[in-house]
């Protein structure tokens, strides 16, 4: 097994600390919610004023709206810490593809002589590295405050709510 310097993993923006934020928050999440199918049919509140919009980062504004309620969205949670805990060989032994599988089809799939950058071009790497890693942080802070959002939701309909954090 691989170890991990705790000298980087303590620093507040390391990659490792932010997504050990959004495992805890999920993890949390997931403890706190004992009956998933409650969350069935409540929708979602409007989050501006919980978390930032979802169009940084080139992140489609109507992929929030495809979770029409709670329940679904506690789902792709759900599906997304597993994605990071397990990676693609649990979804390559359970079938179907998961959320980073579709991206990496999607870019291999992409023209190489229109938008996308060609294979061959590795000259402008560092950049590349950057540009994801930026996108990847803001991405997995915004799903950070989303799980802590549907678990203080989840604890105010089940009247829960002296215990919020």
């Amino acid at each position: 097994m691989m170890q991990i310097n705790s000298e980087f993993s303590g620093h507040k923006h390391s990659l490792l600390n932010v997504m050990n934020r959004f495992l805890a928050a999920a993890n949390n999440m997931d403890e706190t919610i004992m009956v998933p199918s409650l969350l069935r049919d409540v929708p979602l509140e409007d989050q501006d004023s919980q978390a930032p919009a979802l169009n940084n980062n080139n992140i489609d504004d109507s992929y929030s709206g495809k979770q029409r309620d709670m329940y679904e969205h506690y789902l792709l949670l759900k599906s997304i810490k597993n994605d990071m805990e397990w990676g693609l060989l649990k979804r390559e032994v359970n079938g179907g593809p998961s959320f980073l599988e579709m991206a990496v089809k999607q870019e291999e799939d992409e023209p190489k002589g229109g938008g996308g950058v060609p294979a061959e071009d590795t000259s402008d790497l560092e950049s590349q590295f950057h540009y994801h890693l930026r996108g990847l942080f803001g991405v997995l802070s915004k799903l950070t405050l989303q799980a802590d959002h549907l678990t203080n939701r989840y604890k105010r309909e089940i009247g829960g709510g002296n215990f919020m954090r």
